[in-house]
């Protein structure tokens, strides 16, 4: 039989037209919801972002750049600050000030009850400050007893800055401004993670992302902290990609920063002085530049068996546990800090300051030496942990004069002066 092929051919186009228009309104339909979906995820975030800068801006005092804190890893989700004193900023109070902010993406897999979790915290001040500077003790431990240990470093570009393991903290002089009617001569700033998890972490550091980003908010802190004041000096933009802290202690014959100077000296070589350092990058700017020596475990027993043992000493020096509990501490202290440093004495007596201009001893094993540098004072320290003070004193004195003279040599100072030698005989 012969088929009629032009009706069933125009049967066929109707069916394809109407699946197709059905397709076309299913997608059309489906467009539209996707859009709708969008906008209001879209519109949710723009709540989220504009209520975050709004909690960030009324603890910080406005003087902390939102933008950049919710650009941080842990700021997703809701942020939020609590409305107290001591965690919002309020410049008529007198300074230091500082500022706590919440995330609930920071306190997932905790309590959620507060509304989040403290994941940043700023600070601001200003120079000089009441608050003393107190040098390590003796009965510190520089090293960390299962974590890696990550000595501070500077931060570079022509700042006066320091990278902390969680933070960074810059200082800005300020010839001409105020704080409550007061004339001061410099500010400094702090941004800092606070606890950071793993997930926000590379490798037990923070992020070069992060890194990166803590500086940028510590520099325009500070710049908006002297333009409220009145300072007319401002910061230039941090380096754009500053390193990761190096990791120690690492063996004293590889040192390169700020304990070169023991290693060109070759005192690592004489079997009971520290054989391994603390140190980060060597610059003039750093107002506390820190070269740590840490006796080793194996060099440590070896000293106690062979020294304290046989002299007796075993009754009142005990035999170290902990890496690094053997150390010796230095620091160099300058400008506004110079003027403000305290030394630890024993059962809560008045401390001893170390003065600008002269040096000693304080009544525990922490010594100290000053200098002036571009006219500004600055205070070198040495502590010395307890029990390896007792066995090793006399020998340190070179120790602590090589280091003060490399300073002093490598920032051009004048003016040093040394302790006594008679404050390193025995007690």
């Amino acid at each position: 039989m012969a088929l009629n092929l032009p009706p069933l051919l125009h049967a066929v186009d109707e069916v394809e037209r109407a699946v197709a228009g059905n397709v076309r309104r299913s997608v059309n339909v489906l467009l539209c919801l996707v859009a709708v979906a969008t906008i209001g995820w879209s519109g949710t975030l723009l709540w989220q972002n504009w209520k975050g800068r709004q909690q960030i801006d009324e603890a910080c005092a406005g003087l902390v750049p939102a933008g950049r804190v919710l650009a941080l890893s842990p700021a997703g989700g809701t942020i939020s600050h609590r409305e107290v004193d001591e965690e919002t900023i309020e410049l008529d109070a007198g300074l230091p000030q500082y500022c706590d902010l919440l995330s609930t993406e920071a306190a997932e897999g905790y309590d959620m009850s507060t509304g989040g979790r403290r994941f940043f915290t700023g600070g601001v001040g200003v120079l000089p400050s009441n608050e003393p500077v107190t040098p390590d003790s003796p009965g510190d431990n520089l090293v960390n007893r299962r974590d890696p240990t990550y000595p501070y470093g500077p931060l570079g570009g022509g700042i006066a800055g320091i990278v902390l393991a969680t933070g960074v903290i810059v200082e800005l002089p300020c010839t001409q401004g105020t704080s409550n009617g007061r004339p001061i001569t410099a500010l400094w700033a702090r941004a800092e993670l606070k606890d950071p998890r793993p997930q926000f972490t590379d490798g037990g550091q923070l992020t070069s992302r992060d890194r990166n980003t803590l500086a940028e908010i510590a520099v325009i802190t500070a710049n908006n902290l002297a333009e409220r004041l009145g300072c007319t000096e401002r910061l230039p933009d941090p380096p754009e990609d500053i390193p990761a802290l190096a990791p120690g202690p690492t063996p004293a014959a590889g040192a390169d920063g700020t304990c070169a100077w023991y290693r060109k000296a070759g005192f690592a070589r004489h079997k009971h002085l520290p054989d391994q350092v603390l140190e980060s990058r060597a610059d003039d700017k750093m107002w506390d530049e820190r070269c740590g020596l840490v006796v080793s475990r194996t060099r440590a027993d070896d000293l106690w068996w062979s020294d304290a043992a046989e002299r007796d000493y075993t009754d009142r020096i005990d035999r170290p546990s902990d890496p690094g509990e053997w150390f010796v501490s230095l620091h160099t202290y300058s400008g506004e800090m110079a003027k403000n440093i305290h030394l630890k004495t024993p059962y809560a007596e008045p401390p001893v300051v170390a003065e600008p201009g002269k040096a000693g001893r304080s009544d525990t094993s922490v010594w100290w030496a000053s200098s002036r540098c571009d006219g500004k004072p600055q205070i070198h320290t040495m502590t010395i942990a307890s029990g390896y003070d007792e066995l090793m004193r006399s020998a340190l004195e070179k120790v602590f004069r090589a280091y003060v003279i490399d300073v002093v040599a490598r920032r051009g100072c004048t003016d040093t002066t040394f302790p006594d030698s008679s404050t390193f005989r025995a007690d």
